[in-house]
């Protein structure tokens, strides 16, 4: 079955911070973790993955075979899409320094669901 948190895992991180955008990318870089909640639709009713932002790109820190990109903009507007075979979803989002929630939408082997997802610094 597809897991949604995976490209949720996505799903989640910006920064924004006055200064070089190395010292704004500093706000946000590091070690994250992401629930991703199932409220609509048959997907498994939650996941929990390990994600990385480095440099304003969001990286699923796990062993699973997905096709993920992800980003956040300054505002710490999240964006992320992955995709596994003909199975998808797409995320977004804010990011604070140390938290983080969003929504996603997606379709997997259960048909089309969709939730949100929250994010905490690690």
């Amino acid at each position: 079955m597809f897991r949604p948190l995976t490209l949720m895992a996505a799903a989640a991180f910006g920064f924004m911070a006055a200064g070089t955008p190395a010292a704004v990318a500093a706000i946000h870089d590091g070690n994250w973790s992401v629930l991703i909640i199932t409220e609509k639709g048959s997907c498994d009713r939650a996941y929990r993955y390990s994600v990385g932002v480095a440099n304003g790109q969001v990286r699923y820190q796990g062993d699973a075979a997905v096709n993920f990109n992800g980003s956040v903009a300054p505002s710490g507007a999240v964006n992320v899409s992955i995709r596994l075979g003909d199975k998808g979803a797409n995320g977004t989002g804010k990011l604070s320094a140390t938290s983080g929630a969003g929504t996603w939408q997606g379709a997997g082997g259960a048909g089309e669901c969709a939730g949100r997802w929250e994010a905490e610094r690690r």
